[in-house]
């Protein structure tokens, strides 16, 4: 009888040391947040063509030779939505992408997610939940990458460029998709195009850090291929100059 009640009592006693102690945290080579713009002047068209962008880029080859080639052969993402100042959501929790089977589950997640909201712009807001999303995800990360996906530029919110230096102080990297978005919005929504361009904007206001750079797309239908070349200069390549940071 003894003998017998010890075994369950040392399984038991083993269950509480395993639970005592700390999950063992993942080593990535990136930590990686997709900060994408669903304000009012991206309709439901071009919502869904940046989906299809990411789950494209997500489950090409380019990307999956990429993430095999680093180090410890894997990265971690998530992926929010932002609007206005108090529209920013997490649609996508921090997820381990080492192979196709990941690849595709993250992307079949993300293209399946409804849109979060309708609004004007904040990337600020949008940033430092990111940076937030970061500074909890208990990834051991060689690299924190931020990657900000829009059309307009920030018209709600704190200054984007606050969030911006607060961001590059934490040791992050903030990239950017500036998309050229010329569909007709309410005036009410719209952007005015800033001086220069944007982005020359999100390389004067939203992205910084080592190796940073802004890669401009003309429209929604070459997101994904856009996206690709992006995750890969991303992936692939540390804190040095960028290979499409003159890219226009």
């Amino acid at each position: 009888m003894v003998r017998i009640a010890l075994v369950p009592m040392a399984s038991l006693s083993l269950l509480i040391l395993a639970v005592a102690q700390p999950a063992r945290a993942d080593n990535v080579d990136v930590a990686l947040v997709l900060v994408t713009d669903v304000s009012r002047s991206i309709d439901d068209t071009e919502f869904k063509l940046e989906k299809d962008g990411y789950t494209s880029a997500f489950t090409t080859q380019k990307v999956l030779d990429a993430i095999k080639g680093g180090p410890n052969g894997k990265i971690a993402v998530s992926y929010l939505e932002f609007a206005s100042s108090f529209e920013v959501r997490t649609v996508l929790d921090w997820t381990v992408i080492r192979d196709q089977a990941s690849a595709r589950a993250f992307a079949d997640k993300l293209a399946a997610a409804p849109r979060s909201f309708w609004g004007r712009t904040a990337i600020s807001a949008g940033v430092d939940q990111a940076v937030q999303l970061l500074a909890e995800s208990g990834m051991n990360a060689t690299r924190h990458v931020i990657d900000v996906c829009g059309d307009g530029t920030n018209n709600a919110g704190r200054e984007i460029s606050d969030a911006r230096d607060d961001a590059i102080k934490a040791g992050i990297t903030i990239n950017g998709l500036a998309i050229i978005n010329d569909h007709p919005v309410s005036w009410t929504f719209a952007h005015v195009q800033p001086p220069g361009g944007l982005a020359n904007y999100y390389r004067a206001n939203v992205t910084g850090g080592p190796g940073s750079f802004v890669l401009e797309v003309h429209d929604f239908s070459s997101f994904g291929e856009a996206m690709t070349r992006k995750l890969v200069d991303e992936i692939a390549t540390g804190p040095s100059k960028p290979k499409f940071a003159a890219d226009h």
